[in-house]
């Protein structure tokens, strides 16, 4: 028998209210006992969720839901806020409206692990959006529409977390960032369900997916199986290798030439023609005019009216499933990777 979900992901799917502000930054209590301070780490890299195809079963595990947008560090220190990507470069400018819902955390120090989203009519994150909100890959802009979701605690108040068991953080974390709350920075809230009821219920709300994580583990870098993927609908990063034109098609594009790496090589794996409006095809069309080159970088077979490019653009694709000869089936571009996030390109085992 299935076991209801104790926590409901439905306020995750409203329309967000007013932004709620919290109380600012609790100072230390000079009669408190000095404790043995762990030193701040100056960044940590992220723990990777390892994709599977179905949830797994057990008590050990919890679920949160999968946010599709750009992984952050939220690093609250005594000298002010930073905030950074996953490869470790310094976006807090970028994110004002995160930043300063940071300064406003009833903490002294500590680490957060999230992601930065946009949230469309219907409260679920979008991607484009997000890009958008940014000026486009390569963009310059700030976005005050992003908040940030927090899903870890990895330092607070001058202790270092990583060891200790997930529950642990969590507890912590929820006093950091109480469940409910519409602010800039807000819970990711963990779901104790079915997982696939509750993979269900996410692809019926059009989500992208769902996270499980094991509660008993540390937390630890990299994609070791402490953290867990599973998709409604496939979505990798692919090197754009080329495009062909179109007299029709938005901003000349007919349809973009995609690459997947397979060892040290690139491998064409197919194309995609869908998914973009007149913002984001200007943009792709105006990023790929830059690197055009006269070889292709793959072998893409014969193609009518193809313009190739030097292989360092690398777009998100949507995609149902693969064709027997290694091509995306169903595929639909839903927006460039900025070069910062440092999105690891799908690769072909």
């Amino acid at each position: 028998m299935t076991k209801p979900p104790r926590k409901s992901s439905k306020p995750l799917l409203r329309e967000a209210d007013a932004p709620v502000r919290s109380a600012p930054r609790r100072q230390r209590d000079p009669a408190q006992p000095n404790l043995p301070l762990d030193p701040m780490p100056p960044r940590i890299e992220p723990c990777l969720a390892l994709l599977k195809a179905k949830p797994p079963r057990g008590d050990d595990w919890v679920y949160e839901i999968k946010w599709d947008g750009y992984r952050l560090a939220v690093h609250v220190e005594s000298t002010g806020i930073r905030i950074l990507t996953r490869g470790g470069h310094d976006w807090t400018d970028r994110f004002p409206a995160i930043k300063q819902a940071a300064l406003w955390l009833p903490v002294g120090t500590a680490i957060l692990d999230g992601e930065a989203v946009v949230l469309d009519k219907q409260g679920r994150p979008d991607f484009g959006l997000l890009q958008q909100s940014l000026g486009g890959r390569g963009g310059k802009e700030s976005s005050s529409d992003a908040i940030f979701m927090a899903f870890d605690l990895l330092y607070f108040d001058g202790h270092d977390l990583r060891k200790s068991e997930l529950d642990v953080r969590r507890h912590l974390l929820e006093d950091l960032v109480p469940a409910g709350e519409h602010g800039d920075i807000r819970l990711s809230e963990q779901i104790e369900a079915d997982g696939d009821q509750l993979l269900a219920s996410a692809c019926e709300h059009r989500l992208e997916g769902i996270i499980a994580k094991r509660r008993d583990a540390p937390y630890r870098s990299g994609r070791l199986g402490d953290w867990l993927k599973i998709k409604c609908v496939q979505s990798d990063s692919f090197v754009i290798v080329g495009y062909e034109r179109s007299t029709v098609a938005r901003a000349g594009i007919g349809r973009l030439l995609l690459a997947a790496r397979k060892g040290k090589e690139l491998v064409y794996v197919g194309g995609v023609g869908t998914g973009f409006n007149e913002r984001s095809a200007s943009e792709l069309r105006t990023q790929m005019d830059k690197l055009i080159i006269g070889k292709p970088a793959v072998d893409t077979g014969r193609k009518r009216n193809a313009v190739f490019v030097d292989p360092k653009l690398v777009a998100e694709i949507e995609y149902r499933a693969w064709t027997h000869d290694g091509k995306l089936r169903h595929a639909s571009y839903k927006g460039l990777r900025e070069a910062q996030d440092h999105a690891a390109v799908y690769e072909i085992e």
